[in-house]
């Protein structure tokens, strides 16, 4: 889902930013495609600077991008992660539990 809505962004920050400074910057957002390559360098807060806008509208636009673009980079990070850790914490509770070789129970030698 992040995914999908990650490129609805994507085409729709870079078909607003070529009708915004195609005008003024002909040269460098001669088309979409090439607003597009601004727009994943932006949401991606990569910003290479070949492509940035010189209008004030433009430079808003960026700049609420390239913030929506650390949120969209930063959820799915901070959720990926909390699940990894929680597998980890799994992982070591099962390996803990030990086996008495007398009777054959189980138990966590770290609980008490």
């Amino acid at each position: 889902m992040t995914i999908f809505v990650t490129f609805i962004l994507l085409v729709l920050s870079s078909t607003l930013m070529y009708y915004i400074e195609s005008d003024v910057q002909p040269e460098k957002f001669d088309n979409i495609g090439e607003s597009f390559w601004w727009a994943v360098a932006t949401l991606t807060t990569v910003g290479f600077g070949d492509l940035y806008p010189i209008t004030g509208i433009g430079k808003l636009l960026s700049g609420l991008i390239a913030l929506i673009g650390i949120g969209f980079v930063a959820l799915p990070t901070g959720i990926i992660s909390s699940a990894f850790i929680e597998k980890i914490k799994i992982q070591k509770q099962i390996d803990q539990k030990c086996t008495c070789p007398n009777c054959g129970t189980t138990f966590n030698p770290e609980k008490k």
